[in-house]
């Protein structure tokens, strides 16, 4: 894989992905988690904790090991991104929720991330596979990728609102272009050994993002008793920053291998999506 593009490409990518949600932000949006708190911590309680252990649940079940189960885990970290809103609109979701949840997740999860993956390496890492995580790197590096461009994006839209809302469609097709350039490179680079971790992999990518798709309904569905939301917590749940993981897996902990996970469910993902949100306005 080109070094240019893990050290300078990816970087930039979730720089122009988290300023497009800063670009879709208003002070009044993180309001939310005052005026609908319930729908607010069901959400996140989704995000950061049931996905979590659905994932090693998972990779318990399929009897992933490795490098594959540690890249799988890493993803399911990951807070969603601009296509969890893009894709709650479509569903005729609950937008605003959606937004909040994307930002306050994504402010939240540079200081869970690197502490869960550095677990997460010592507890599914080989024993004859040296893998050091840089907690402090990664922290910092998720900062700044992660919060000052959303600060920066929520600036933008107090001052030109007009071009905040004509730019964030752009920003999303970006970054959906540079994750799929970063899975073929990937894809390219591990070579023949591709198809057996293909093979290996998908069911328990599959399986985890069907997985939490259906949890995120059901535990909306009865405890908000709010179809609205609902779409919007099944969404979030079952879209999660690819780019991002990537970053980690490549960028971070320079492993193709780790890649493979984040990889297919960045594919994968628009597809659940995408038949999920056409039963959602069908049945709207």
């Amino acid at each position: 894989m080109p070094p240019a593009l893990i050290e300078i490409g990816l970087p930039v990518a979730l720089i122009f992905i988290m300023a497009g949600v800063g670009l879709s932000l208003k002070l009044e949006d993180f309001q939310r988690v005052y005026l609908q708190p319930k729908s607010f911590f069901i959400g996140a309680f989704c995000q950061l904790l049931l996905l979590p252990v659905l994932a090693i649940a998972v990779i318990a079940l399929i009897g992933l090991t490795g490098e594959l189960a540690i890249g799988l885990f890493i993803l399911a970290l990951c807070p969603g991104g601009t296509t969890s809103n893009l894709y709650s609109y479509l569903a005729k979701g609950d937008v605003g929720l959606s937004v909040s949840l994307t930002a306050v997740v994504g402010f939240i999860t540079p200081f869970t991330l690197p502490f869960l993956a550095a677990w997460a390496i010592g507890y599914y890492g080989k024993n004859d596979t040296l893998i050091e995580f840089p907690i402090l790197k990664a922290w910092l590096q998720l900062i700044v990728v992660g919060v000052v461009p959303v600060l920066i994006g929520m600036a933008i839209h107090a001052k030109w609102p007009e071009f905040a809302k004509k730019a964030s469609p752009y920003i999303s097709w970006f970054s959906v272009a540079v994750l799929l350039l970063v899975i073929v490179s990937i894809c390219f680079k591990l070579g023949n050994k591709l198809i057996n971790y293909l093979v290996m992999a998908s069911p328990a990518v599959i399986a985890l993002n069907l997985l939490s798709m259906v949890a995120g309904l059901l535990v909306a569905h009865f405890l908000l008793h709010n179809a609205t939301q609902t779409r919007t917590i099944t969404l979030e749940v079952g879209l999660q920053n690819g780019t991002l993981a990537l970053l980690v897996t490549t960028g971070l902990l320079n492993s193709e291998v780790m890649s493979i996970a984040p990889s297919i469910y960045g594919l994968f993902m628009f597809i659940s999506a995408g038949l999920y949100t056409a039963w959602a306005i069908k049945k709207a």
